[in-house]
């Protein structure tokens, strides 16, 4: 009797795990916070290395050039512009659309939240940043990241995902799997497509973020 007790337990205990675990990681490796008023561009001109779910990636030797002509402008763009653009993220098919009116302008494939999901919504783009620094995640459940260098950022928000939880538009230089959920919340993109769209979008730019992910939390 005891015995059956024993594995009862066991097999209970097995199951919340599966269950609850996962939801666990992904509470633990959320998208970094940011301080909304003291954003500014940060450029490590000796990094060579950044780390990406606890592992070691190297920053391409072309990032590490300076864009002097980037550089010499202010460090942020902050200034609300009237605009009849916007951008479309669509989670099932891991497309963003970019639109002014009714006319297509650009569509890339990305990478969105994979241990935080991109939250769904209707959002605007609130701040442009050249290159920033980014960091978060959990070194213990192995989803702990420090990006340095990360370039073309541009920051979404609305009155129920607040600017402190620092959810953006950025290039991603330390993976190549785009069309599936890399991020932990973040929407990437290659580099040369998130210079684009950072360079088209103005700070006010609308974001719809629509659809469902077709796979469940990741497992540990």
């Amino acid at each position: 009797m005891r015995t059956k007790i024993k594995i009862v337990t066991l097999m209970s205990l097995c199951l919340i795990g599966a269950v609850f675990l996962p939801g666990w990681k992904q509470f633990f490796s959320k998208q970094g916070k940011i301080d909304p008023n003291n954003i500014k561009e940060e450029y490590d001109e000796n990094a060579n290395w950044g780390v990406f779910d606890n592992k070691l990636v190297e920053i391409p030797p072309r990032l590490l050039e300076r864009d002097t002509n980037v550089l010499g402008d202010s460090t942020s763009k902050t200034k609300t512009i009237k605009t009849n653009k916007r951008i479309e993220v669509d989670l099932t098919n891991q497309i963003t659309s970019a639109y002014e009116g009714d006319r297509l302008v650009y569509r890339f494939l990305v990478s969105t939240g994979k241990w935080d999901r991109t939250p769904t919504g209707n959002y605007e783009i609130w701040t442009k940043v050249r290159k920033q620094k980014m960091s978060g995640g959990s070194k213990s459940m192995g989803t702990y990241y420090y990006l340095p260098n990360v370039q073309y950022v541009m920051f979404f928000y609305n009155n129920k995902i607040p600017k402190k939880d620092g959810y953006s538009f950025h290039e991603a230089y330390w993976h190549n799997n785009f069309g599936v959920p890399m991020s932990h919340g973040c929407v990437n993109m290659k580099l040369a497509e998130s210079k684009l769209l950072y360079e088209w979008a103005d700070i006010g730019t609308k974001v719809n973020i629509f659809g469902k992910y077709r796979t469940i939390l990741p497992k540990i």
